[in-house]
C-alpha cells in the first residue's frame, strides 16, 4: 500500500476527511519551501502538493502563474524541487505528490523522475496537462516504481474518459470544481458534489476536490462529500502577502491551521 493510499485508509478508519495544501515550490526560495513542507505536515495535512514552476501555467489562474515566476526567477528547476523534499524527508514523513505540467518532467526523463522520486520522497505524481489517452507509457513506468498517478477530472469530463481514468489512477483522483482555472473562489460550485458522485460511480480510490477552495466554510462544504480538499491559490496568496516577513512559515502554518474545521 502507497503511502497516500495508508493516509486516507487512517482519515477513513477515524471518520475524517482530509486536507491537502499546495505550494509552488521555490517561492520566495527553496529553504521556504522545505519549512512549509514540514509546517504544513505539522498543521494537519494528509499530504502535500508541490508544485513544480512552469513559464507557461495554462491551468493555473494569477496568483499561482505570479507565484511561478517568482520561482522561476530564483533559477528554480525539478532537480532543485526534487532535493528540496529529499531535505524536508529528515523531519516529515507526510506524503507528498508532485504537481507539474508535463514538458519537465519529460525534459528531466521519464525512467530517471521516477527513479529519483522513490529516493527522494515523491509519493506520487499528477500532470496536469498529460490526457489520459496518452498516458500509458508514463502511468506504466511510475506504477513499475510503486508511485501513483493522480489524474484531474472535471465536470465537463464524459462518462468514457472516467472510466479510462479509474482504470490507470491510484491514490486519489482529484476532481476540479468547475471549469476554468486555479484560484480563489467566494462559492463552490454544486457541480463538485455532482462530479464526485460520478467518479464514484467508477472507482473506489479517495476523491479530493479542489480548485476555488479558500475558506473553512468551503472545506466544511466539501468534506460532506468527498474525502478531502484541496487549498491551493489561498495559500499561495498567504505566502505572497508575507514574503519577506521572518515569520512567514509560521503566518502559513496558522493559515492552514485555520482552513480545518473543527
Amino acid at each position: 500500500m502507497s503511502r497516500i493510499s495508508e493516509a486516507f485508509k487512517n482519515l477513513g478508519g477515524a471518520g475524517r476527511r482530509g486536507f491537502i495544501p499546495y505550494i509552488t515550490a521555490g517561492d520566495p526560495d527553496l529553504e521556504t519551501t522545505r519549512a512549509l513542507i514540514v509546517e504544513l505536515a505539522r498543521a494537519g495535512a494528509t499530504l502535500v502538493e508541490l508544485g513544480v514552476p512552469f513559464s507557461d501555467p495554462v491551468a493555473d489562474g494569477p496568483t499561482i502563474q505570479r507565484a511561478s515566476e517568482r520561482a522561476l526567477r530564483n533559477g528554480t528547476g525539478l532537480a532543485d524541487v526534487l532535493q528540496t523534499l529529499a531535505d524536508a524527508r529528515r523531519e516529515t514523513d507526510v506524503p507528498v505528490i508532485l504537481f507539474s505540467y508535463f514538458n519537465p518532467l519529460l525534459q528531466f526523463g521519464v525512467e530517471h523522475l521516477a527513479e529519483t522520486c522513490i529516493r527522494v520522497g515523491v509519493d506520487g505524481v499528477l500532470a496536469t496537462d498529460l490526457v489520459p489517452e496518452e498516458s500509458a507509457d508514463f502511468n506504466a513506468t511510475l506504477a513499475r516504481h510503486g508511485l501513483d498517478q493522480i489524474f484531474l477530472v472535471a465536470p465537463t469530463t464524459s462518462d468514457a474518459r472516467l472510466r479510462m481514468i479509474a482504470g490507470r489512477a491510484s491514490g486519489f483522483v482529484y476532481a476540479v470544481s468547475r471549469a476554468g482555472v486555479t484560484g480563489a473562489r467566494e462559492e463552490m460550485s454544486a457541480e463538485a458534489a455532482r462530479l464526485v458522485a460520478r467518479v464514484r460511480g467508477v472507482t473506489d480510490l479517495p476523491v479530493a476536490v479542489g480548485f476555488g477552495i479558500s475558506t473553512p466554510a468551503q472545506v466544511a462544504d466539501v468534506w460532506r462529500y468527498a474525502d478531502a480538499a484541496v487549498v491551493g491559490s489561498a495559500l499561495v496568496a498567504e505566502i505572497e502577502k508575507h514574503a519577506g516577513s521572518s515569520d512567514l512559515v509560521a503566518r502559513v502554518g496558522a493559515f492552514a491551521r485555520s482552513l480545518i474545521p473543527e
